[in-house]
């Protein structure tokens, strides 16, 4: 599926947008694919050979002054709803961290999109003036393996927005 992010362009960005990459038709569903679905290479436009989109799992971590936690939450809760794909937000009232899925080709195209999530919706769900602080990117299978080994952040139960 491809997406764009909604919301004003950063500066300097008035031609070009960073989008997830990948459609339906070329992926299969997340779920239905083996480790090496994810890495296979998908025919190209005119036959050339291009790198299929993966599935990565990010954290991103933001702080700053202290808000009120009724906003904080109302806030995470219009993102979760601008951005369906949020599995789980956990907030304080100077800090919160947003954890989910994002396909890309590549670990450098996940965390653009990472990078610019809080800043291209702070308006539009009127999110604290908050700065990142922290990224985590990683493939599905290093996630899983994590899970697997017991080290890893925990799955993400239950959906939603939670305080701390």
């Amino acid at each position: 599926m491809r997406r764009g992010r909604p919301g004003a362009l950063p500066r300097g960005t008035a031609e070009r947008t960073l989008t997830s990459v990948g459609t339906a038709e070329d992926t299969g569903r997340p779920d239905e694919q083996g480790a090496e679905g994810d890495r296979a290479a998908r025919p190209g436009p005119e036959g050339g050979r291009r790198e299929a989109s993966r599935l990565w799992h990010i954290t991103l971590s933001v702080s700053g002054a202290e808000a009120p936690l009724k906003e904080v939450r109302r806030a995470l809760e219009q993102l979760a709803h601008d951005h369906p794909f949020l599995l789980t937000s956990r907030y304080a009232n100077d800090h919160a961290e947003i954890r989910y899925w994002e396909e890309a080709r590549d670990l450098h195209d996940a965390a653009a999109v990472a990078l610019r999530l809080w800043g291209e919706h702070r308006s539009t769900a009127k999110l604290p003036p908050w700065e990142i602080v922290g990224l985590e990117v990683i493939d599905r299978e290093t996630y899983h393996q994590r899970i697997a080994e017991g080290y890893g952040p925990p799955p993400a139960s239950p959906v939603g927005v939670h305080p701390f």
